[in-house]
């Protein structure tokens, strides 16, 4: 510990813990076997002790272990915000494939879909700061008189993600299907003329 730094009470923190840790329940997920503490610490060789200092229960494990590849849509404030949010919203799906599969995707919904808790975790864990990209376009947007000042920013975000959701959960449609990005950057587009300013 260099001069200065100070470390709260308890143990210190391993490096490589928390990989380990999330890799086993990723292992147990794609497996398709109910992820379990025991389970957990037999694949990762971290404690018990060591894995509920990370996570307060095994829900939140795996709303980490769903996430796992993910990362917050990074949107520029310059120039045309209407085009920033079309080329991240519909230039990512593909460009994530690598760290993020569609059969993750379909599994995070399945798994979601039947346990409350579970999705609720995930909202608070990941979904709600992956939204801070969106939430800064929108604000921008207002600031420079493009966009409504009384537009509802949660609502308006939850609208655009719901068209995609409709193309990938509803209509079945992979996540790169080409006619699904262009009814979603068409749906963004009437999103957005219904936020504009007058």
């Amino acid at each position: 510990m260099t001069a200065g730094t100070t470390r709260g009470p308890g143990r210190p923190r391993s490096h490589g813990h928390d990989e380990r840790i999330v890799d086993a329940a990723v292992e147990l997920l794609e497996r398709g076997e109910e992820i379990t503490v025991s389970r957990v610490v037999e694949r990762s060789g971290v404690s018990r002790a060591a894995i509920y200092r990370r996570w307060p229960s095994m829900t939140d494990l795996v709303a980490t272990a769903l996430d796992r590849g993910r990362a917050p849509h990074t949107i520029p404030l310059e120039g045309d915000l209407l085009q920033n949010v079309l080329d991240a919203y519909t230039t990512a799906p593909s460009a994530t494939r690598e760290t993020y599969s569609e059969e993750r995707f379909r599994l995070r919904m399945r798994l979601a879909m039947t346990d409350r808790k579970l999705s609720q975790a995930y909202w608070r864990s990941h979904v709600s700061r992956r939204r801070g990209g969106m939430v800064a376009v929108l604000r921008a947007g207002v600031e420079r008189g493009e966009l409504r000042p009384d537009i509802d920013v949660d609502a308006c975000i939850d609208l655009v993600n719901g068209v995609f959701y409709y193309q990938f959960v509803v209509r079945g449609v992979t996540l790169d299907d080409p006619e699904a990005l262009a009814r979603c950057r068409e749906g963004i587009r009437v999103a957005w003329r219904g936020m504009a300013a007058p």
